[in-house]
C-alpha cells in the first residue's frame, strides 16, 4: 500500500487546481464588489489560509479589501494563534478578535459547567461581532466535503435578521448568479472554497507552498484513546480514571478548541505526505478529530441553525 501511495502521488494530477483557485477568486471579488462591510474569518487554520492565499492572488498582498476576524474561545492552540498574529501582520491586515471569555464577562453567555466546551458559544460572541460592526458577509473556509450540514449550504448562505439558517429558504445558485440582496440587519455567511475537498486543500498548500502552523504536520503528544479519538492530555482535557496516557506521533487534521478537538496518528511531516494519507483517508477530518460532531447526527446542522459557523 505505501509503495502504491507514493506511485499514486507521482501521478496524481493538480490540474484542477487552477479551476477551483479561480473560482475562489471571483467570489473573494464578487464579496469586494457586492457588500458594503464583509469580513473574512480567520482562524490561523489551514481553510483559512488557503482562502488568504487566494485573496492575495484576487487583490494583491497588502491591498485586501475587508478585515480579518477571529472568534477566539480562549481555549485554542497557542501554535495556531501566534500563527495567526504573526501571518496578518505580515500581511498588514487588519485582524479583530472578538473573545467568548467577554461574552461571558457580559452574561450574553453562560456556561453549565466551568468544563463545558466553550466551542458551540462561539455563534453568541460572532452574532455580536456582526451587530457591532455591521458586517453584511462573512467569509468562511467551510467545505462541503466536511460534513453533511455544510454539504447543504450555497457558496452565498443566506442568514436572517436572528443570524440563523434555515436550509429550506435558501436561494439557487445558477450559472455562478449569486442573489445577494438583504434586508436590513440580515447577512451572508460565503464560502468560496465550498468545492473543494481536504485532498484539493493539501495539494494546493504543497503546490503554493503556504506555511501552516506546526501541529499540522507530524509531532509527540501526550494522548488517551478515547471512544476511538486521541484525546490530547492538557490542562483543559485531563485523562479520566483508568485512561492510559501515551506519547503518540500525531497531527492534527483540523484545528479547534482545544476541548473538542483531536489529533490523529501519523508520521507525515510534509504536505506531500499527507496528501498520500489523505489519498488513503476512509474518515472526514471532522469525523475522525472532533469530539463536538459525536453528540448527535444534526449536531453541526443544530449548531448551524443558531448562528454557527
Amino acid at each position: 500500500m505505501n509503495a502504491m501511495t507514493q506511485t499514486e502521488l507521482h501521478t496524481l494530477s493538480n490540474s484542477h487546481l487552477d479551476a477551483l483557485e479561480e473560482e475562489t477568486i471571483f467570489i473573494l471579488r464578487e464579496v469586494a464588489a457586492a457588500f458594503e462591510r464583509p469580513t473574512l474569518l480567520f482562524s490561523g487554520g489551514k481553510d483559512s489560509l488557503v482562502m488568504l492565499k487566494c485573496a492575495e492572488k484576487a487583490f494583491g498582498a497588502g491591498r485586501i479589501p475587508y478585515p480579518l476576524l477571529m472568534i477566539d474561545t480562549g481555549h485554542n492552540f497557542q501554535e495556531v494563534t501566534d500563527f495567526r498574529d504573526a501571518r496578518a501582520k505580515e500581511l498588514g491586515a487588519e485582524l479583530i478578535v472578538r473573545s467568548v471569555e467577554d461574552s461571558m464577562k457580559r452574561g450574553s453567555v453562560r456556561l453549565a459547567h466551568p468544563g463545558e466546551s466553550r466551542n458551540v458559544h462561539q455563534s453568541v460572541t460572532l452574532l455580536e461581532a456582526i451587530e457591532e460592526f455591521r458586517f453584511d458577509a462573512l467569509i468562511g473556509g467551510a467545505r462541503r466535503d466536511e460534513e453533511k450540514a455544510r454539504a447543504k449550504e450555497r457558496i452565498f448562505s443566506h442568514r436572517d435578521s436572528f443570524g440563523q439558517w434555515q436550509p429550506k429558504a435558501q436561494r439557487p445558485e445558477l450559472w455562478t448568479l449569486f442573489n445577494t440582496r438583504l434586508q436590513p440587519g440580515e447577512h451572508f455567511r460565503v464560502f468560496p472554497i465550498s468545492n473543494w475537498t481536504e485532498l484539493d486543500v493539501w495539494q494546493y498548500i504543497a503546490r503554493e507552498k503556504i506555511a501552516l502552523p506546526s501541529i499540522y504536520y507530524s509531532h509527540k503528544r501526550e494522548v488517551v484513546d478515547r471512544r476511538g479519538l486521541l484525546v490530547p492530555v492538557t490542562e483543559l482535557t485531563p485523562p479520566k480514571d483508568g485512561e492510559e496516557v501515551v506519547t503518540r506521533d500525531v497531527r492534527f487534521r483540523t484545528v479547534g478548541d482545544i476541548t473538542c478537538t483531536c489529533p490523529v496518528a501519523s508520521t507525515a511531516a510534509t504536505p506531500e505526505q499527507i496528501v498520500i494519507e489523505t489519498l488513503a483517508a476512509d474518515v472526514s477530518e471532522r469525523g475522525a478529530t472532533r469530539m463536538d460532531d459525536k453528540t448527535s447526527e444534526a449536531s453541526m446542522e443544530k449548531r448551524k441553525k443558531d448562528g454557527y459557523f
